[in-house]
């Protein structure tokens, strides 16, 4: 199983639980992933996938190399236009430089192991494909979209390389045996979208570690104060972690009301803003206080505006940024709190979503893709229109003040999250899959 990008995004919260479970289907799993940093950090490979037979390609060194996508080895692209970012777009690469990118993976494959697989499980539509198909041709492969490189191809036309690019991806997705896809929703556009069988395209969901996403007791004042007072992490443009420091007296609000939280990179589609500023015109309609939470912010990485920017431009108050955490401590994040909110308007799946619902929280999330197919409107969460400040914020309205209906839809979303998303069944569909590739 293989997976260009450094440990930072859902995807490899998807490789880490498939290789977990993927044995009790009959499936050992090795690992070959990118890396950033040194042991210890969540960007680092072996600290990521620690207890799993893993390969990694280091970036530490290429990130701070003039180019680092012609360093030795390079830095991975990105499906995201970020500028001055280390990992600039695909669709913006050069000829000569997707070659070198191809040729570090054709060497990154064959120390894993990958000629003597019995098939390859490739993430994303990346180089990795064109490594696996010029040097293991034989070895059969099926592919994972997590949503990103969708979006890029959505508006591939914008760089000067964009076209090549689009030919390169549908061509991968040709060649691959089976398409995992996150949900129904991109089931039914992928086979247009990239030009291949809709009967080679499996809706493949993500799911949620049982054991760690659960109802439990939580100190909550103890575990914010930790998170906002005593190790803050949150950060401001330009500045390290830990930038964003708050008082003990800021943690009132935590005693009042329901705590909303978000859970994300800082990214453009999952628009934060619009959600610090519906929440801004909600604020004042709550018959008690509730806090609103932003936890994530990969450090230093940001599109548009910053969510400290946004709080500082219009005043908004009793919202809170603790910065990024690691996955093993979102649980304890989610049982501090008592709704989880997604604004995003593009997102593929939504695995916020299905953790938090394992965790007995109902919801707010966009009607649209992904998020449409997990929430049940009014059962198990609300969904709002994309881009709709109004709705989100008469949504947030809604939710806070109406303890009983929250907590009705809690109780079923807590139900229904493990009948459908747990991954130790998810996995085993997953391995149904891969016997029908190879037989």
């Amino acid at each position: 199983m293989a997976l260009m990008f450094f440990p930072r995004g859902g995807s490899s919260h998807v490789v880490r639980n498939l290789a977990r479970f993927l044995p009790e289907a009959g499936w050992d799993v090795t690992i070959l992933t990118g890396s950033l940093g040194g042991p210890g950090k969540e960007s680092n490979a072996e600290t990521f996938f620690k207890g799993f037979d893993i390969h990694s390609v280091d970036y530490t060194e290429a990130i701070e190399a003039p180019d680092p996508l012609r360093a030795d080895p390079p830095m991975h692209p990105s499906f995201e236009d970020r500028p001055d970012a280390p990992d600039r777009v695909f669709a913006g690469v050069d000829d000569e430089t997707y070659e070198h990118l191809v040729a570090t993976w054709q060497t990154a494959l064959e120390e894993a192991g990958a000629a003597d697989a019995d098939l390859l499980h490739l993430n994303h539509l990346t180089p990795m494909h064109e490594a696996a198909i010029r040097s293991f041709p034989d070895v059969p492969r099926v592919g994972h979209l997590h949503g990103t490189e969708l979006l890029m191809l959505r508006d591939i036309e914008r760089w000067e390389y964009g076209e090549r690019w689009a030919e390169r991806m549908r061509s991968w997705a040709h060649a691959s045996s089976r398409l995992f896809v996150l949900s129904d929703d991109a089931k039914k556009r992928v086979p247009e979208l990239l030009g291949v069988d809709a009967q080679r395209v499996v809706t493949a969901p993500n799911g949620f570690d049982p054991e760690l996403f659960d109802r439990r007791d939580v100190d909550r004042i103890d575990l914010w104060r930790e998170w906002l007072v005593d190790e803050p992490r949150g950060w401001r443009p330009g500045e390290e972690p830990g930038s964003i420091r708050y008082a003990e007296a800021e943690l009132d609000p935590f005693r009042d009301g329901p705590v909303l939280i978000y859970v994300g990179r800082y990214t453009e589609v999952k628009r934060i803003p619009l959600l610090i500023r519906a929440y801004a015109k909600a604020h004042e309609r709550f018959a008690k206080r509730a806090p609103l939470v932003i936890l994530g912010g990969y450090p230093g990485e940001y599109e548009g505006e910053h969510p400290q920017s946004v709080i500082d431009e219009i005043g908004a108050r009793d919202v809170f940024l603790p910065g990024w955490r690691s996955h093993d401590e979102l649980a304890g994040g989610l049982n501090a709190s008592d709704v989880v909110v997604l604004p995003s308007v593009h997102e593929q799946f939504g695995q916020v979503l299905v953790e938090g619902m394992a965790c007995g929280l109902p919801v707010i999330a966009v009607n649209n893709h992904g998020p449409a197919t997990i929430v049940d409107d009014g059962e198990t969460g609300l969904l709002v229109p994309p881009d709709d400040e109004d709705a989100m914020a008469e949504a947030l309205v809604e939710i806070v003040n109406d303890d009983e209906n929250r907590k009705r839809m809690g109780e079923t979303a807590y139900k229904r999250s493990r009948e459908r998303y747990s991954w130790p069944a998810l996995a085993a569909k997953v391995g149904e899959v891969y016997s029908d590739v190879v037989a």
